[in-house]
Parts: structure tokens; sequence; C-alpha cells
């Protein structure tokens, strides 16, 4: 067992985790934090995307032990108290979301995307100038799957919440 101690959602917290226990795992199953999902326990789903330092990242690959002393960012520090953060409004007044599985990583990695759009982080279908649209959000979405088939309010979502037409 290996200590390890986290800032999740801006409060200090601390754990013994075996070297082999995922973040996913350690959130979910020690820190009784479920919102992020275990989707396929693979990374190839996006359900269990979170923000670690401000790059998110799909929990599930990723060893607790190796994320000693980080910020990480859950769907749960996502909203400001009982207030939801204006890109959970957003999801809700487009219907970004069917059955919901998906939805706190669609959340975490629209965020991050975001941050990613403030920052001028070019992806691989930026034309010049890193702008916002709709391009940009599939390619850089394209990791979170959504059975339901809710990409088109999704896009939406994150279009209104950039202040773009939707």
């Amino acid at each position: 067992m290996y200590p390890v101690s986290l800032d999740v959602n801006g409060k200090t917290v601390s754990a013994e985790v075996d070297a082999r226990t995922s973040l996913l795992d350690l959130l979910r199953e020690t820190l009784g934090m479920p919102g992020s999902k275990k989707g396929c326990d693979h990374g190839q789903c996006g359900a269990c995307t979170v923000i670690v330092n401000g790059v998110r990242i799909n929990s599930c690959l990723s060893l607790a032990v190796s994320h000693d002393g980080d910020a990480v960012t859950t769907v749960e520090g996502l909203a400001d108290g009982e207030s939801l953060s204006p890109l959970q409004k957003a999801f809700v007044s487009h219907d970004a979301f069917q059955c919901g599985y998906c939805t706190p990583g669609q959340l975490c990695s629209a965020t991050a995307l975001l941050d990613e759009i403030k920052r001028g982080e070019p992806s691989v279908v930026t034309d010049g100038k890193v702008t916002l649209n709709e391009e940009e959000i599939r390619e850089r979405m394209s990791g979170n799957l959504c059975r339901c088939g809710a990409y088109n309010n999704i896009v939406d979502a994150i279009l209104s919440v950039a202040g773009e037409p939707a």
C-alpha cells in the first residue's frame, strides 16, 4: 500500500492505495465520488474523463499513485455549490444527454476543451488560428462516446457556452 494525497475538487484528500489502483477506482471506491463512470475500463469510451492539473485524462488508465500531489477535478467539482456551471446549464438547456451515463465524462472533457481553446492549443483539424467551431469540437470530443447519439446537442451546448450561435 502506498500513501497518496490529492487535491480533489479543491479539497485535500489522502488515502492508502495498492500500486495497481486506478485513479478512477480511487475516486469512486475509496473517496466515494461516483460521478466519473467506469464504462469500458480500457480508455476507449471517455466515461471516466477527469481533469488533472488542467488536462483531461481517462482516469481508468491512470494509476492513482502517479497522481500524488496533483489537482483533480471531477464532474462533482464543476458546479459552484448548488449552482451549476455554465456548461452544465447548457447541457440541460440543449438536451445534451439522454441516458446520462456518459455525461460526467462529456462535461469534464468539454470543460477542458474550452480551456484548450482559450490557451490556443491546436488540434489535428486546426487550420491556422485556433477558433472554436463544430469541426474543432467534434475532433476534441472524439474520445467521449455517447451510445444514445446526443452528439449534435453536445456540440450546440458547447458552442452556446463559448458565445457562438448554436
